[in-house]
């Protein structure tokens, strides 16, 4: 069964996906799809479990939106993930026709929305979704900076 939520609780949904996906060893970053209130896809990275670097959390939960609705088009949908979108996810947004992008944490290094190639500004950009950041942003942060800390060696 779906479950539905506000859209602070769509993001929260999303940082669950984070944590699981940390909980697997992955970069813990989590999306959630949503349609007319409704959960149509929610996953987190999960790269090295797959061997694939393009199964990032969006890319993942775009494939699932797509199979639940039937279409390669997720008009009317909206996506909230707990980072800044990289260039691929991006474009993948785009191509998707997601009509919303809720995020989390900016990304300086790796981000193509607000930094980055800035996609959506892009003339090359057939579609560019409504963007909302910062939505949850302290625990988007503190859960990656948790997450490399624990990785760096001192």
């Amino acid at each position: 069964m779906k479950k539905t939520a506000t859209r602070s609780g769509f993001m929260e949904l999303a940082l669950e996906q984070a944590r699981r996906a940390e909980e697997r060893g992955e970069v813990p970053i989590g999306c959630v799809i949503v349609k007319d209130g409704q959960v149509l896809a929610a996953d987190g990275n999960r790269t090295i479990e797959l061997n694939d670097p393009t199964a990032h959390a969006e890319v993942l939960a775009i494939r699932r939106a797509g199979e639940a609705l039937g279409s390669q088009r997720l008009e009317g949908c909206d996506l909230y993930v707990t980072l800044e979108p990289c260039p691929m996810c991006a474009a993948a947004i785009s191509f998707a026709r997601i009509r919303r992008l809720y995020y989390g944490a900016g990304d300086e290094k790796g981000g193509a929305v607000d930094h980055g190639v800035r996609f959506y500004s892009s003339p090359t950009c057939h579609h560019a979704p409504e963007v909302y950041s910062g939505l949850a942003e302290p625990d988007s942060v503190a859960m990656l900076r948790s997450f490399f800390k624990g990785r760096r060696k001192d």
